[in-house]
């Protein structure tokens, strides 16, 4: 036991040894006083006490009630309707007007102390007048709130019933009482602390740290202890900066991709309504074009950002449609506006990107095929905020183009990105989407909540999108499921607002995404 005691007595730290004779104050202000050391120092130095089992440290809340700025004031002057009073004992009755300005207190004050007086019978108002109608005994007699300010500063828990009452008209006035909480520390010192104390006022001569001074000279340090640190006792934890989780997550995703052989795709928020819309065969007349679902800029390109090849393929593909495989599609039967197609908008999503690394694919010789794409972005559509809508979000979007790419080879990519994010049980569920042919959407299992739910969609390019754009019909593999569902999944946050939030706690215990 005593060889544990001077073990202990040997990880003491320089403030623990200073503070150790003066626990018995079990007050921190008498021991910063004693030990000559300021309050967080003590209370730092306390907290270790108590991890070596010297000491127990119970706080409590201790609710106090003390003495305003205007309550201050009126224990020097007078409470407002004790001055009124005073002045009511020489003249017994005084206009109201003249009353209010021969006691000099504010109209608020007055009001107070009119309000005061005929609460306690001491005045009547009569035709303008105030009539006192007490006795002079009562004038000497101290009021409840008179007695109560005078007790100040006092506990909370103390007061008796009728004190109770004092204070809550007190309360209603203005600045004359306040109510406070504060955090008693209590230290009680253990029986293993009793016993430091005692050996420790005898224990001295530990060396705090080894110097290059005290290595030089052999004498300094030989034959003499050296204080013992532990290290399994807690210590503050220290945030670095680093990276918001939703940028790293999405710096994780890119990485993947990158190791599957895929090269990013970048374009601008900004886009012509040709690359957001048309070339992905949506129709001029589409309800996602309308003002209620698209961010629309108030300007218009002057000329297209295409080539005219481009231009016309597109045009013919809405008007008239596209001959594939021996046939013809109809098309959308109408007379397509090239002034409608230079609206600018904010992408409504990053399949934008797809459609012209398609066309710029077209002018480059068709031996550079196989070629795999993906891109990571923000999207911009004019949606109500709330718990699973924003009016921004991200999307992770990729393509191969393959001569010889197949559905099959889709849903291979799909499993072997998702594996690599931490998606290891998917299905696939037939679906529609305007520019892809057959089309699935992508369901994970979420374990927790033992149900399936949705990360996305996919599929192959229609014909009506990849020849305008490509030239020829050569297979294209899509997808373009919300990234920051995914992020919500894996971090499990029920509100898309909280993705954004500058909460610094949450942030901090934000994991980094490893898998």
């Amino acid at each position: 036991m005593e060889k544990n005691i001077n073990k202990l007595l040997e990880s003491l730290s320089p403030n623990e040894r200073k503070i150790l004779p003066h626990l018995d104050e079990k007050n921190i202000g008498e021991i910063c006083k004693k030990s000559n050391l300021d309050r967080v120092s003590v209370t730092r130095s306390l907290e270790y006490l108590k991890d070596k089992g010297v000491l127990e440290i119970m706080t409590r809340k201790l609710k106090l009630i003390s003495i305003g700025v205007n309550g201050a004031l009126y224990i020097k002057k007078g409470l407002p309707e004790r001055r009124l009073l005073n002045l009511l004992n020489e003249k017994r009755i005084l206009k109201l007007s003249e009353a209010a300005k021969q006691s000099s207190l504010s109209e608020d004050e007055f009001k107070a102390s009119l309000g005061m007086l005929k609460k306690r019978n001491l005045i009547d108002l009569k035709n303008g007048k105030i009539i006192f109608s007490g006795n002079k005994e009562e004038i000497s007699r101290k009021s409840p709130e008179e007695s109560f300010i005078e007790s100040l500063p006092t506990e909370y828990d103390s007061l008796t019933e009728e004190q109770s009452e004092t204070l809550k008209t007190l309360e209603r006035r203005k600045d004359i009482v306040r109510v406070s909480e504060e955090k008693i520390i209590e230290i009680k010192i253990t029986t293993l602390g009793k016993k430091i104390i005692d050996i420790g006022k005898e224990f001295r001569g530990l060396i705090e740290q080894i110097t290059p001074e005290i290595l030089k000279k052999e004498s300094s340090w030989k034959g003499k202890k050296f204080r013992r640190y532990d290290v399994t006792l807690p210590v503050p934890k220290i945030n670095g900066g680093r990276r918001h989780f939703v940028n790293q997550a999405i710096d994780y995703a890119r990485d993947v991709w990158s190791e599957m052989g895929f090269k990013e795709m970048t374009g601008n928020y900004i886009m012509s309504s040709f690359w957001n819309f048309d070339a992905l065969f949506q129709p001029q007349d589409h309800p996602a074009r309308e003002m209620h679902d698209t961010f629309f800029i108030d300007k218009k390109l002057q000329n297209l950002d295409a080539d005219k090849k481009t231009i016309e393929n597109v045009k013919k593909s809405h008007e008239v449609g596209v001959v594939a495989n021996g046939s013809r599609s109809t098309g959308w039967n109408y007379s397509w506006n090239e002034e409608e197609a230079k609206r600018l908008v904010l992408r409504t999503h990053t399949t934008c990107l797809s459609a012209q690394t398609l066309s710029k694919l077209a002018r480059t010789p068709r031996g550079t095929l196989p070629q795999k794409f993906f891109a990571i972005g923000k999207c911009l559509r004019n949606e109500t905020l709330d718990w699973s809508h924003g009016f921004e979000f991200n999307q992770t979007e990729g393509i191969v183009v393959d001569k010889n790419a197949n559905f099959r080879h889709l849903l291979g990519y799909l499993k072997e990105f998702f594996k690599k994010m931490g998606y290891e049980k998917l299905r696939f569920r037939p679906a529609y989407f305007p520019y892809t042919e057959p089309s699935i959407e992508i369901d994970f299992w979420h374990p927790e909540k033992k149900v399936w739910l949705e990360l996305g969609g996919a599929g192959m390019f229609r014909p009506e999108v990849v020849i305008p754009l490509l030239g020829e019909n050569i297979p294209v593999l899509a997808w373009g499921p919300g990234f920051d569902r995914m992020i919500m999944s894996y971090y499990q946050i029920k509100d898309l607002r909280e993705l954004y939030k500058n909460n610094l706690t949450q942030l901090r215990k934000m994991k980094f995404w490893m898998k």
